[in-house]
C-alpha cells in the first residue's frame, strides 16, 4: 500500500515562510516523478513544483525563486520550502506521485496522492 502524509501546513502573514514535508511509505520516491501541487477554492488544480526520476527540477512560474522542492532519499521524504509567502499562495497542498514517466504539470498523470494539507496567507 502506498502511503502519502503532508505535514507543515498552516497560517502565516504576507512575506513569511513553511516548510512542507511529505513522508512516503510504500513507494521508492527517489525512482519516480514526484511533485507538490495545489488547489486554491473555486480554482483548477496547480503543478507548484516537481523533481522527475533523474533529479530535474521544475517550477511554475508563479513560485519561481521564492520555492524550493527537494527530497532526502534515506527518509524517503519529499518537501516544499516556502518562503516570501504571498496571499495568493493560499490553497491546499497536496503531494503526489507518478509510477510511470513524468507529466510534470499535469495532474492526471499523477496516481498517488497525499490527503493535503492547508496553507493560508494573510496579508
Amino acid at each position: 500500500q502506498v502511503l502519502l502524509t503532508e505535514s507543515g501546513g498552516g497560517s502565516v502573514q504576507s512575506g513569511g515562510s513553511l516548510r512542507l514535508s511529505c513522508a512516503v511509505s510504500g513507494y521508492i520516491i527517489s525512482r519516480v516523478c514526484k511533485a507538490w501541487l495545489r488547489q486554491a477554492p473555486g480554482k483548477e488544480r496547480e503543478g507548484v513544483a516537481v523533481i522527475d526520476a533523474f533529479g530535474d527540477v521544475r517550477y511554475a512560474d508563479s513560485v519561481k525563486g521564492r520555492f524550493t522542492i527537494s527530497q532526502d532519499n534515506a527518509k524517503n521524504t519529499l518537501y516544499l520550502q516556502m518562503n516570501s509567502l504571498k496571499p495568493e499562495d493560499t490553497a491546499m497542498y497536496y503531494c503526489a506521485l507518478q509510477s510511470y514517466g513524468c507529466g510534470y504539470f499535469n495532474s492526471d498523470r499523477y496516481n498517488y496522492w497525499g490527503q493535503g494539507t492547508q496553507v493560508t496567507v494573510s496579508s
